[in-house]
């Protein structure tokens, strides 16, 4: 969904990230309230002054959006869902996760605590609007808490259309999924509507482009893409979930994983190992006993000059909750690892020994064939 982002700062635990695709809607905020709301709204201010406010609008929604993602955070924590962190994006923003939620209740609770703290967001904001007006603050002040309160409660109101993934589609999925028990169907029925939402603000984009409004065409039909590819690709999440789900690493792992030894120079790992598997991980072995592993990461932190006298042993990572599961993990939190962590290959341990590798490529494998087998729906309805 992102391109490339860089973190902002760190809230309870919860990275800030900002999308640099944030940055152009950044830009297209504050003039358009530079230059269009606030003038139309509070005529004969300096042209400075609407600039000022341009920008004051465009960190208080920024603001508004990282309260609103962060209270889904929070509730997702409170019921134990991992969260990787809060990433603002060209149409605002999200809370990641890396695993759907256990029960219908958490969906629900989760889905809306968005809505309702932009909710009450923006009736702090009209207080405080109503205030500086009767206390006779200046008028770009005003301004500013008005245009908060609305865009706050404008923000709720949207995230509470029954279009998955927008929070009230989630809404809508945690009902269905409670009325029918099945978290697959549920999201195949909120993802369809949220899909034909999609399609109909396409459908609104194209039309208020012919009629003249080409700029609010382009949005809603931008808009109406990203919906529609987020609907069908939140299913395709579900799926790939409930085609691992239960199935232990072991049934999945690779049980000859290529290693490399402590003593080898990073340059020899280099030239013998990576570009020869094109693997981005390998585990370290020291007289077959497993001293940890290497990534292509820990590499490129080595300068280049180096590789001919630094040794693998000297920068391997030993065996952690980020490298390394049991065989008897379950493969959906070992996608889930992989997500969170970044990695793409992760080692296989038992008792200390390395049994095997699993790779997101092994589990797209066991996905495809199983879905070749058992058809979309699978088997079991749930």
């Amino acid at each position: 969904m992102f391109g490339k982002s860089f973190t902002l700062f760190k809230l309870f635990g919860f990275k800030v990230r900002i999308d640099v695709s944030w940055l152009i809607i950044a830009v297209l905020i504050t003039w358009t309230l530079a230059t269009g709301l606030f003038p139309r709204y509070y005529k004969d201010l300096p042209a400075p002054v609407y600039w000022w406010m341009g920008v004051a609008g465009a960190l208080g929604l920024f603001f508004s959006i990282v309260f609103h993602e962060f209270f889904h955070s929070l509730v997702a924590r409170r019921f134990g869902l991992p969260m990787k962190g809060i990433t603002l994006f060209i149409f605002g923003g999200v809370a990641e996760m890396s695993e759907e939620p256990e029960n219908a209740k958490t969906e629900f609770m989760m889905a809306i605590a968005g809505p309702l703290s932009s909710i009450a967001l923006g009736v702090i904001f009209y207080g405080i609007f109503r205030a500086s007006a009767a206390a006779g603050w200046p008028k770009p002040v005003q301004g500013i808490f008005g245009y908060l309160s609305y865009i706050n409660l404008l923000l709720a109101a949207f995230n509470l259309l029954p279009a998955f993934p927008l929070d009230g589609g989630r809404v809508l999925r945690s009902a269905l999924w409670k009325w029918k028990g099945s978290l697959r169907w549920a999201t195949r029925k909120a993802a369809g509507i949220g899909s034909l939402s999609g399609l109909l603000l396409i459908i609104l984009g194209v039309a208020n482009v012919l009629s003249g409004n080409f700029v609010g065409g382009i949005w809603w039909f931008l808009i109406g893409m990203f919906l529609r590819y987020a609907a069908q690709s939140s299913y395709q999440q579900v799926l790939i979930r409930k085609a691992l789900e239960g199935t232990p690493v072991r049934s999945i792992m690779r049980k000859d994983p290529v290693t490399v030894p402590p003593s080898l120079t990073i340059g020899e790992f280099v030239e013998n190992y990576i570009y020869k598997y094109h693997f981005k991980m390998f585990p370290v072995l020291e007289d077959g006993k497993l001293a940890g592993c290497i990534t292509t990461r820990q590499v490129k932190d080595v300068p280049r000059q180096e590789w001919g006298r630094r040794r693998v042993g000297e920068i391997v990572s030993h065996c952690s909750n980020e490298n390394s599961v049991s065989p008897e993990y379950d493969a959906v939190k070992a996608l889930g690892l992989m997500s969170r962590t970044g990695n793409s290959r992760i080692m296989v341990v038992e008792n200390g020994q390395l049994v095997g590798i699993i790779s997101n490529k092994d589990l797209l494998r066991h996905i495809s064939l199983k879905m070749d087998l058992e058809g979309e729906e699978g088997k079991n309805t749930q």
